[in-house]
């Protein structure tokens, strides 16, 4: 019986860590796992490579907090405009926004889904084969876990579809991650570090940046974007440690006359580093190559034209075409400041743009399952001071109201409990309340929204509350569209301002959120 892309799906999520072991873990102390280097050796073994085969692909190897997915990404478009001779180029990326295909890419494409499933079932079977071979049981025991697996599949693909080269994004760390399989990288990174996972790589920015640094190698070139004194300190040492010449990256002066395609002004400093990254890859390859004083005309083709969905990403409503959404799956304390900057810039520019009163809804939809999301919320709201949201709506990561969690999003490493009894978006409604009343009392409320106090509401689903935001915006797109007609008097008619909406906290709910507004038919019978 032919095997499809569903089986895939449903098989790799039997190999997801559950909440209980996870919990387990952070209640114990217990840091990253040291012997994973050892382990993913073997796990490649019994698939039949060694780590040297995966020099073939030559990667380019890239670890940090922020920014990590959007650097790679400018990297693999700067790249893709060397074509020929690059004509394949792999983007390995996590995690994934609708489909678990998006994290293995060939240019800049995900996998079909019949090239997923292919690769998929050629790894799994040679894992149970290797099991039977020595008699041992062929369940999810003869398995790496969830990304490690996909690791096996990102590099068996890669290999197996002669991909010239290949981008490599860090899952978490980088001295114990498993894609620091790889042995002999043509160019590493580190991206904007920030504290994040702490269970895992400690709670300091120094102790975080020593398991980054863990992905450099001897003669290897590794460049970095401006990190903080304790960070860079790290660096250095770890760079002479590991005799990798480290180069610090400032911002690239054509970044000021180029519009890069991928939105926010923070994307500059994630492209400073993809260029030179690009730059040392096309050298390493025998290109003649200067980033200086101008750039060559295909980095800046590659600049324009990058996306990256889910990341500063704007959309217009298929059904409500006064309703634009900002999507970002910003997670840490530091990326959720610079979101709320984004935003806010946004709805300042849409302000400036429209001189009709009163202003539309400005709509807050946030998810955070697993990390502090009071303190997620908290920056956020500071960051946006200067203009409050009008309505909040607070769900789980569960994307439909029948039919649950896509396959491609299920997620079982969070409390079944908390999502279905809905405590963390109960407590994260309690903390925007009190930080709106707050705000209040400061004298914070901004002129122009009419006074009122925020509408907050806590819904079950991502399909919930997308529909609870498409309801607030019809209401006020009707409202001003009735008083537009009252006041007109025969004046040309304006198109009223749009209304907005923010969606963050995690990329788990843009994804769902993203799965939803592009959905053909309501509650997921059409997924």
């Amino acid at each position: 019986m032919e095997r499809t892309y569903s089986d895939a799906v449903s098989a790799l999520n039997t190999l997801q860590s559950n909440f209980s072991v996870i919990d387990a873990i952070r209640k114990s102390g217990q840091m990253i796992n040291e012997n994973s280097m050892p382990e993913m050796i073997e796990w490649c073994r019994r698939i039949g490579y060694e780590r040297s085969d995966f020099d073939r692909f030559k990667p380019i190897h890239i670890a940090g907090t922020k920014g990590k997915g959007s650097t790679s990404a400018i990297v693999s478009y700067i790249l893709s405009q060397y074509n020929p001779p690059l004509r394949k180029i792999g983007l390995y990326t996590s995690p994934h926004l609708r489909f678990v295909r998006e994290r293995i890419q060939i240019n800049n494409q995900p996998l079909s889904e019949p090239l997923f499933t292919k690769y998929f079932f050629q790894v799994w079977d040679r894992l149970e084969d290797a099991a039977r071979s020595k008699s041992l049981p062929t369940d999810s025991t003869c398995k790496p876990v969830y990304f490690r697996f996909l690791t096996l599949v990102a590099f068996h693909a890669y290999l197996s579809e002669g991909v010239q080269t290949a981008i490599i994004e860090c899952g978490i760390g980088g001295e114990y991650d498993c894609t620091n399989i790889i042995l002999t990288p043509t160019v590493t990174a580190i991206t904007t570090l920030g504290i994040d996972h702490t269970n895992m790589l400690g709670k300091t920015i120094d102790k975080i940046a020593w398991h980054k640094t863990g992905i450099m190698k001897p003669s290897v070139p590794c460049y970095t974007a401006p990190q903080p004194p304790p960070a860079i300190e790290v660096l250095h040492s770890r760079a002479q440690e590991k005799s990798s010449p480290l180069h610090l990256v400032d911002r690239h002066p054509a970044l000021e006359t180029i519009t890069l395609g991928l939105a926010g002004d923070f994307q500059k400093t994630n492209a400073s580093l993809a260029i030179q990254l690009a730059a040392s890859h096309l050298r390493t390859l025998g290109h003649d190559i200067s980033t200086t004083p101008s750039l060559p005309p295909e980095f800046i083709t590659g600049l324009r034209s990058v996306r990256w969905p889910g990341r500063c990403d704007t959309r217009t409503d298929s059904i409500n075409k006064n309703l634009t959404w900002h999507l970002d799956g910003a997670h840490t304390l530091e990326s959720m400041e610079l979101v709320g900057k984004w935003f806010s810039d946004r709805v300042l520019a849409s302000a400036s743009a429209s001189a009709s009163p009163p202003p539309p809804p400005r709509i807050l939809l946030f998810n955070q399952q697993r990390r502090d999301a009071s303190a997620l919320a908290r920056t956020l709201h500071s960051s946006v001071s200067l203009s409050p949201f009008t309505h909040a709506v607070f769900c789980s990561n569960l994307t439909y109201l029948s039919a649950g969690y896509k396959p491609d999003l299920v997620s079982i490493n969070a409390s079944s409990d908390e999502v279905r009894q809905l405590s963390v978006q109960r407590e994260l409604a309690e903390t925007w309340a009190r930080l709106e009343s707050e705000s209040e009392k400061r004298g914070g409320t901004e002129a122009g929204d009419g006074g009122k106090r925020c509408e907050i509401k806590v819904v079950g689903t991502i399909e919930e509350a997308v529909r609870w935001v498409r309801n607030v915006a019809g209401e006020s797109t009707t409202a001003t569209a009735a008083a537009a007609d009252v006041d007109a008097r025969g004046k040309e008619h304006q198109q009223p301002p749009p209304v907005m909406v923010l969606a963050t906290g995690s990329v788990h709910l843009v994804g769902g959120v993203l799965e939803v507004l592009e959905s053909e038919t309501p509650s997921g019978a059409g997924q």
